[in-house]
């Protein structure tokens, strides 16, 4: 599967909330930014662990809109985010970037940027 393939796969997984099939596309030592909290988790059990804890306070849906293969080797891609409360209430519906590094075929890392207006 191509990155483009991986990605799309792995947004899928998460959207399901599949996080064994998600965390299949990432690299045991993943670096899997907490953009919730802030900071950074790493590893499979860490990622586990936030999005599990995440998922208890919201309903996250991120959808790849757009891929950008950039010059060093990573992938950017648009995404559009909606976030709402468990009874459904609209918490934020934006645009980011999430970049991420891809190494022998599995996501080793991702980045969080503020999508350009």
């Amino acid at each position: 599967m191509d990155d483009r393939e991986l990605l799309r796969y792995a947004y899928a997984a998460f959207n399901a909330r599949n996080v064994d099939a998600a965390l299949a596309t990432m690299h045991p030592d993943v670096d899997w930014p907490n953009g919730m909290e802030g900071g950074r988790v790493l590893g499979h059990e860490a990622v586990r662990q936030y999005w599990t804890r995440q998922w208890t306070l919201i309903d996250p849906h991120v959808e790849p809109v757009d891929f950008t293969p950039l010059d060093d080797g990573r992938m950017s891609v648009d995404v559009r985010q909606v976030v709402r409360d468990h009874e459904g209430s609209l918490l934020a519906d934006q645009r980011l970037q999430h970049v991420y590094r891809i190494e022998d075929g599995r996501i080793r890392s991702m980045e969080i940027v503020e999508a350009p207006v």
